[in-house]
């Protein structure tokens, strides 16, 4: 019986928030050619639609073997768990930057500690949307890498070069936040223990350029005291744009025994919005016992008026009116004339 067979694929971008550095494994790193005036981490470049660019890309190979890989372009996107900058496979549907892109060379074999530079072209379509479209340029390691186990693992490597393209046109950025929740996670006997929150709630980028948001926490209980109040770190640094992203924030000393609000407001270059949520803090304790409180009260309401309807006398109906009686008449018949008699 053979055993399962799990692929995953390990890529890497390049460090999140260092720029001057190259996407970078370890064993291969990919990288724009270097321009006159300076080095390049990432592509950053813009057309207009119905254009073409033309660019290089170098895959340097640290290891003391040759080393093949296979080149394409992808579509980036954000990652549900965390919002990191991720791509599509190869062999996922691109609409983007990564269906415009074609490197020269769809396989290059890089020798040992050395380098190989490859053109490619970015064709933007004459329909193509204004506004960012992300990507990479990949160099993928087709090598599988076996497992053990049951469940056996394999795994490919691949490192990317990302594209920043932005198309000619009005650029609109626009954030919104939406499902905004809150779960409470309260002790059993009040005052026994800590009590904390769970809000959640999603960013959508519901713009056409890339964003580098920050939101703000702030939850206000009874009368508009303020309970909370601060900027969250755990934001993704670059939403994409048409990308949602669920995030969560714990709130550690949550209120025990509060009515109030919680919102959440996301801002970038730009734009601005607010969502909010409602709460009522309870202990479980407390809730229990007027949860059996209000239900005994309304078994005892029940019984009170089913003794009430059962000791009432009951009061006969009043009787109906007779029915109207209606005279009978008499015909009479026509009277006959005087009978004469004949002598």
């Amino acid at each position: 019986m053979r055993k399962p067979f799990v692929l995953l694929l390990l890529l890497f971008l390049g460090l999140t928030g260092s720029p001057a550095y190259a996407a970078d494994n370890g064993s291969w790193s990919v990288h724009p050619v270097s321009t006159d005036l300076a080095s390049r981490p990432y592509f950053h470049l813009s057309a207009d639609p119905g254009t073409t660019l033309k660019d290089k890309v170098t895959v340097a190979n640290k290891t003391g073997v040759p080393l093949t890989f296979r080149l394409y372009a992808a579509d980036a996107y954000n990652t549900a768990r965390d919002g990191g900058f991720a791509v599509r496979t190869s062999k996922e549907k691109q609409r983007g930057v990564g269906a415009w892109a074609k490197p020269a060379k769809s396989r290059v074999t890089v020798p040992a500690h050395g380098s190989v530079t490859v053109p490619f072209t970015i064709r933007v379509p004459e329909g193509a949307e204004p506004g960012d479209h992300p990507g990479a340029l990949v160099a993928l390691d087709e090598r599988i890498d076996g497992g053990s186990g049951a469940v056996e693992v394999g795994v490919q490597r691949a490192v990317g070069a990302r594209i920043y393209l932005r198309v000619g046109g009005p650029t609109v950025p626009a954030v919104a936040v939406e499902d905004v929740r809150i779960t409470h996670h309260q002790p059993l006997v009040p005052g026994m223990g800590d009590s904390t929150a769970t809000v959640s709630y999603t960013l959508h980028n519901t713009g056409n350029v890339t964003l580098n948001p920050k939101v703000e926490l702030k939850a206000e209980g009874l009368f508009g005291r303020t309970l909370l109040a601060r900027d969250l770190a755990e934001v993704p640094s670059e939403l994409l744009p048409g990308q949602r992203v669920k995030l969560s924030e714990p709130w550690r000393g949550a209120p025990q025994l509060d009515w109030g609000d919680v919102t959440l407001t996301a801002s970038a270059h730009d734009t601005r919005e607010s969502a909010s949520t409602s709460f009522f803090a309870l202990p479980w304790l407390v809730a229990v016992v007027l949860g059996v409180g209000i239900a005994g009260g309304v078994a005892v309401g029940i019984r009170i008026r089913g003794r009430r309807d059962r000791a009432r006398p009951s009061v006969p109906a009043p009787p109906s009116p007779p029915a109207p009686s209606t005279p009978s008449r008499r015909r009479s018949s026509p009277s006959s004339p005087p009978s004469r008699s004949l002598r």
